[in-house]
């Protein structure tokens, strides 16, 4: 453990320090939201369960993970080439003049999507690197720019193509826009060093100039709710932008610092004040009941939770929404290898049991594709999920939510649904026992994809239900099997 009077020092000496911060990771609390359409729509997409993501951008020409390498902070999943860092950016920046995705077809991905069983997209309209996959009046580092070859393209403003295409198959669509602009001059100004991920000034001390970037920010998310049809959900990243008190500064320091090897911390926290408030009311006049997910901030504008790249151990008491690669990285990899069909449906059946939904990250690629693996994975997901849905829509978690390799939902109807997780290469079992439920007396028990009543037993607090050998050697689906229960004993 650290010495506690050398930290309550070098608190006291940073906290005289102009402009000091110091990145903080938010824990996961929960400011409950009081808008009666924002409760309604939230509670809508705790229905839905299962979206779509996508980080797309210029970046995706060199195959590199999104935005990050421009970065000074030196980590080895966004470590640039050995080369001078200016004629880097410049050199990454020049990918606006090549980026021409020509085979660009939202129309297939949300037909695939949909088909998936997939219910909602957020899609990338801007990165922290700043370039725009939207026709921004505000910025000329934009896919619309003439400086950008696809500028000319019919599809060229990228973003209204994608959403409308979702819509049309009638799904929901959220924009992800990330608060950070590392391209906009009054963030990363050119007059100073660009440290790490943050402003690279201190806002109390050029205040019009953060001025000038929080109206740049709030004019550029007001096109996006103005101009690009219904929008369900706003996808803010970009957390250490954010209004940030010097007593929570000071104690996010004495937690770096405390968890520090080294005593050394790479990325500052600053305060950085969005003004998020005042952009929700104004989101809310133009999308009413608009869900907004101010990712990692504290506060009553982060209207559900999203763990990044994992899944919760438990059920959280707030809505959450697990956000999970899955193939390659967040952006385009070649040759990305994806997860199969049984590791991401058993994912999904996880995360619902939980209580949460799956926001799946797919990476178009700089011609405009998906690789053939994403419609191969999203195919074998939608054939499982076209028997086993009744059992992922509108469901709700049931105590204890998973014993040995049985997950469990139930509805609003009184149903409970077991979902037996098949190891790899496993056929279905003859007998298949649940100890922490029973069905109440004269209760029918199915298995979802099949109309026969299934013969079950009583035993202990639980029940014995046997599978017919028709039915095992036949069954409706792979990888997992629903019995539904019409009524539990509760």
């Amino acid at each position: 453990m650290k010495n506690p009077l050398i930290i309550l020092m070098g608190l006291l000496f940073l906290a005289a320090l102009p402009g000091f911060s110091q990145a903080i990771y938010e824990d996961e609390r929960y400011v409950p939201e009081t808008d009666p359409l924002v409760l309604e729509k939230l509670s809508q997409w705790q229905d839905i369960k299962f979206g779509l993501l996508m980080h797309w951008g210029a970046y995706s020409q060199w195959g590199i993970v999104e935005s990050w390498s421009i970065c000074a902070e030196d980590e080895g999943w966004c470590r640039r080439p050995d080369e001078d860092y200016t004629a880097y950016k410049k050199r990454y920046e020049r990918l606006q003049t090549t980026f021409n995705p020509v085979k660009f077809n939202p129309e297939r991905w949300a037909k695939a999507a949909k088909d998936a069983g997939m219910k909602y997209v957020v899609f990338t309209t801007k990165h922290h690197d700043g370039f725009c996959m939207f026709d921004s009046k505000y910025t000329d580092y934009k896919v619309t720019s003439p400086a950008c070859p696809f500028s000319t393209h019919p599809k060229a403003n990228i973003a209204k193509n994608v959403f409308d295409a979702f819509r049309d198959e009638g799904m929901w669509v959220g924009a992800y826009f990330s608060k950070p602009d590392w391209h906009h001059k009054d963030y990363w100004s050119p007059e100073f060093a660009t440290p790490d991920r943050n402003v690279n000034y201190d806002p109390a001390a050029y205040p019009d100039r953060w001025e000038n970037f929080v109206q740049f920010t709030h004019n550029q998310i007001m096109e996006l709710m103005s101009d690009y049809g219904k929008m369900d959900i706003l996808w803010l990243d970009g957390g250490w932008v954010a209004k940030k008190e010097k007593d929570v500064i000071l104690k996010a320091y004495a937690r770096r610092l405390e968890n520090s090897s080294t005593g050394f911390i790479k990325a500052q926290v600053i305060n950085q004040d969005i003004r998020m408030d005042e952009l929700a009311a104004k989101a809310r006049v133009k999308q009413p009941g608009l869900i907004v997910v101010d990712r990692a901030v504290h506060g009553k504008n982060q209207n559900y939770l999203t763990p990044e790249n994992r899944v919760p151990e438990a059920t959280l008491p707030y809505p959450w929404e697990s956000c999970i690669i899955s193939g390659g990285g967040w952006s385009y990899t070649p040759d990305a290898k994806y997860m199969t069909g049984r590791q991401a449906i058993h994912m999904l059946i996880d995360i619902v049991a939980k209580g949460g939904n799956l926001l799946y990250n797919i990476a178009p690629g700089p011609d405009g594709e998906w690789q053939q693996g994403a419609y191969d994975l999203l195919k074998e997901m939608g054939t499982w999920i076209k028997v086993n849905g009744e059992a992922i829509y509108n469901s709700k978690p049931l105590y204890p939510y998973k014993e040995d390799k049985i997950a469990m939902t139930q509805q609003k109807d009184g149903s409970a649904n077991f979902l037996y997780l098949a190891s790899e290469g496993e056929k279905m079992p003859s007998k298949i026992v649940i100890r922490s439920h029973k069905p109440v007396s004269g209760a029918e028990v199915t298995l979802l994809g099949s109309d026969q009543a299934l013969k079950w037993k009583a035993e202990d607090d639980g029940f014995v239900v046997n599978i017919p050998a028709k039915q095992r050697n036949n069954p409706p689906c792979d990888l997992a099997w629903t019995l539904r229960v019409s009524q539990i004993v509760r």
